[in-house]
């Protein structure tokens, strides 16, 4: 069964389109655009109406590939923009008619459960009885917790993530020690109300991981987070991006991204190991077992 999606979130507009059989998922097409709403959110309360035609424009651009690729399913959803904007309304609607299909946007527990579902379907580790995933996202951050082969029963978001928390407090090229206490100081009190359960194993998905994973390699522990996040600090953002093979764009929101990452291990008490699927693959498997039951 072959199944597209389209994730509309806080840094960057995603497709995957991908082949389902027997739980196994096979990437046919996949396709990103960077536009930063998040930050524009974040500074702003809104997204621009130049925004909100280059999302529309990407998202029917990205339609079209999907059904191109064979897709004749099509799940188009907003993450924390759909949420957090105060003209969410009007990009929703925008979407919607640009690509020609319904659009939703997520809640924070869909999100988690999404990608948690993702990162357990898709991971190559040996998982305990119990698993953790977190996502770093561009504005919100969520953690999901349960036993693989279920849904997760305990999912908790905060909404910050790695654009909000980035140009909230970094003013200039590359963080300064200062700004990265004020960075810590905020996810502490973001985070200050979770209390997670105890788990074997965590799995880390989304941009900020992946970009950690580059730095620092796949287990994410506090002396690895600890040493990212130094490199963060002490290096241009031009000098990551050709160093590590960090997109430039993303070495400039890193900060913040390593900064939530290493509150979220802090709180799971467990090193995060860095897993590639994530919330598409989630809403992949989702979107083939919801048509296998129609």
């Amino acid at each position: 069964m072959r199944v597209g999606v389209i994730d509309v979130g806080s840094n960057t507009i995603r497709l995957l389109v991908a082949d389902v059989e027997a739980g196994a998922l096979v990437p046919v097409a996949k396709d990103k655009v960077r536009l930063g709403l998040g930050e524009e959110i974040e500074r702003f309360g809104t997204v621009s109406g130049l925004h909100v035609t280059a999302a529309a424009k990407a998202v029917a651009k990205m339609a079209g590939t999907a059904r191109d690729a064979g897709a004749p399913s099509l799940d188009v959803f907003l993450t924390a923009p759909g949420r957090q904007s105060a003209n969410a309304a009007e990009l929703v609607a925008a979407i919607a008619r640009r690509a020609a299909v319904p659009v939703r946007v997520l809640s924070a527990e869909e999100e988690g459960t999404l990608a948690y579902a993702g990162a357990v379907a898709t991971t190559e580790l040996l998982l305990g009885p119990r698993v953790a995933v977190c996502d770093v996202g561009g504005a919100s951050t969520e953690i999901a917790v349960g036993s693989p082969g279920a849904a997760p029963d305990w999912v908790r978001s905060v909404p910050l993530g790695s654009v909000r928390l980035t140009a909230r407090v970094v003013r200039g090229e590359r963080p300064t020690a200062d700004e990265l206490e004020e960075a810590r100081a905020a996810a502490v009190e973001e985070f200050s109300h979770l209390r997670p359960p105890e788990v074997a194993i965590a799995l880390a998905v989304g941009g900020s991981a992946r970009a950690a994973r580059r730095l620092v390699g796949p287990e994410l522990g506090e002396a690895e987070l600890a040493e990212a996040l130094w490199i963060v600090g002490s290096k241009h953002p031009r000098v990551i991006a050709r160093r590590y093979g960090v997109d430039r764009s993303r070495a400039r929101i890193l900060a913040g991204g390593i900064v939530l990452l290493a509150e979220a291990q802090r709180q799971l008490d467990v090193p995060l190991h860095f897993c590639d699927g994530g919330i598409r693959e989630g809403a992949v498997l989702a979107s083939a077992q919801a048509l296998a039951a129609a």
